[in-house]
Parts: C-alpha cells; sequence; structure tokens
C-alpha cells in the first residue's frame, strides 16, 4: 500500500506528526506482510472462514480426470471424494482444460491443482506437491501395426505430446539423448497439443507417427482403442504423480497430506489405483518435496 507522506501544517504539533507517521508505518507492514502472505496462498483459517476449498481439475485426461456422460470421474475424481470426508471443508472444485491449471494456482485463483502433475525438478522451483497419487513413467503409443518397435525407431518420425506437459519436457530430452546416439539425428518434428483427445485423433489419422504419455494413460487409450493402438516402451525415467499447491502453502499441503496419508494406510487409495490405473504403487514416498 503506497504512503502519502505530506507536509506538516502550521500549528501542527510534532507529536501529532510522529504519530501519523508511525500509523502510516504500521499501514504499511500490515500491507506489506498482507500480500507476502497472499503470495504462499490461502491458510486454514482463511479457507475454513470462507468455508471451502478452490481446486482445478482436468477434464479430458482419461484416466485421471474426464467427464462421462456429462459426470465427472477418473481416478482422481473418485479419490477426491474420499478426501472431501476427512479434510473437515467442502471442496469447490473448476473442472478446465490443462492449460489453464497451473497457471490459476500460481496466481491464487485456485488453492491446489488436483490434476495428475508430474512431479519434475523445474516444477519443484514453483510448487510443493502432496503425499503422491501414484508412479509414472512417459511411453510412446503408435497405430497398431506400426514398423515403429523401439524407442530409436523414432528418429526422423513425428510424435506429438501435450503443451506443458512434463511428458513433453521428457519427449524434448528423448530427442537429445537420440541426437547423441545417432550422430545428430533425432526426431523430425514434435508436435504440440493442447488436448491428447487431439493428439490421439491425429496419431489414428497418420498426422503424427507416436504419442508421448504417461504408461497409465497409454494403457488406458490401448484398453479403449485396442484395435487402433498399442504402447511401445520408455522413452522416460520413472517418477511421481501429484496434485499441486503454490510453494510455501503448507496449510493447504498439510490438510490433504493427512487425509492422503490415511486412504493409503486404509488401503483406500489403492483399490482406486487398481481400479483405474491397473496397478497398485505400495512402495511410493511419503513426500516428493
Amino acid at each position: 500500500m503506497p504512503v502519502r507522506l505530506t507536509r506538516r501544517v502550521p500549528g501542527q504539533s510534532k507529536q501529532r506528526t510522529t504519530v501519523m507517521l508511525l500509523r502510516a508505518g504500521a499501514l504499511a507492514l500490515v500491507a506489506t506482510f498482507s500480500i507476502s502472505h497472499a503470495s504462499y496462498g490461502a491458510s486454514i483459517e482463511e479457507i475454513k472462514a470462507r468455508g471451502y476449498l478452490s481446486v482445478a481439475t482436468e477434464d479430458d485426461y482419461n484416466p485421471f480426470e474426464f467427464v462421462d456422460n456429462g459426470k465427472n470421474t477418473g481416478y482422481d475424481n473418485e479419490l477426491l471424494a474420499l478426501v472431501r470426508k476427512k479434510i473437515g471443508v467442502d471442496v469447490k472444485q473448476q473442472v478446465m482444460p490443462w492449460s489453464g491449471i497451473l497457471p490459476g494456482v500460481t496466481t491464487g485463483k485456485y488453492d491446489m491443482a488436483l490434476t495428475a502433475v508430474l512431479v519434475t525438478d523445474e516444477r519443484k522451483k514453483t510448487f510443493d506437491f502432496a503425499s503422491p497419487t501414484c508412479e509414472a513413467v512417459t511411453f510412446y503409443a503408435t497405430r497398431k501395426g506400426s514398423p515403429i518397435k523401439t524407442p530409436d525407431d523414432l528418429v526422423g518420425k513425428v510424435v506429438g505430446a501435450e503443451t506443458g506437459s512434463a511428458m513433453l519436457a521428457d519427449l524434448k530430452l528423448f530427442d537429445e539423448q537420440l541426437k547423441k546416439r545417432h550422430g545428430g539425428n533425432g526426431l523430425k518434428q514434435i508436435v504440440e497439443y493442447q488436448s491428447y483427445p487431439e493428439a490421439y485423433q491425429d496419431l489414428g489419422l497418420g498426422r503424427v507417427d507416436a504419442v508421448a504419455n504417461t504408461q497409465i494413460s497409454l494403457n488406458s487409450l490401448v484398453k479403449t482403442h485396442p484395435d487402433a493402438f498399442t504402447v511401445g516402451q520408455a522413452i522416460g525415467k520413472p517418477t511421481y504423480i501429484a496434485w499441486a499447491v503454490k510453494k510455501g502453502n503448507t496449510d493447504v499441503l498439510k490438510m490433504v497430506d493427512s487425509a492422503l496419508l490415511e486412504l493409503r494406510k486404509s488401503g483406500e487409495m489403492y483399490q482406486l489405483q487398481q481400479k483405474w490405473l491397473g496397478a497398485s504403487y505400495k512402495d511410493m514416498p511419503q513426500s516428493v518435496n
């Protein structure tokens, strides 16, 4: 808050001027503290006062979060339903495309990205992560019958991934590795998409040769379209998927972590993993920060 300092008017006591300046300084300190506090996100007290936790969830990322017959479903949505019962406040959920989720958390519009966020060192600079919800490895998928059988077969090929995703970052790193192994020859082109359904559509139409995504998501794709696609091999290293908060927002992190760890202890999280992801990940660390 800017503080306007005016001259002391004639006849105004020195004591009164000092008091005014002290008050102005105090207001400035309060404002500075408020701005600094807001930069870390809402506190537990603020969340309880407004009555809800604000989260953003993707709308088209099967099997984690997607809309089926007008209903939000998938692994994260069912996990959220269990978390709601444990955190003591309501959850106000905004369903939206991936591209707006992390920026919304960064600006404070949402308390948490309740979606399948791949944990990376780069993202740790901006976000803190709740206890992981599953493991993940970046793979590639091709059309059924494709001559691409190994990662090295992707040299000279066009490969798609979702813009802003960690899988896109893995794909770019993999491209550099290909160039080192093949005398400077790597992927022909990396195509970025706003959503994975667009990428899968282009893969089916032959506009791209492969699509990079997590193994879990690609397994779900093949399960839905077994005659159209097949899952290839890993092109990234194992990592974890977790919900994200703005860096320093420890209040929300503790509240959600408490619920997630209870669900791990009861086995309910692993049951949902088996249902939606086809595997259970019982050896995950409690924290990835």
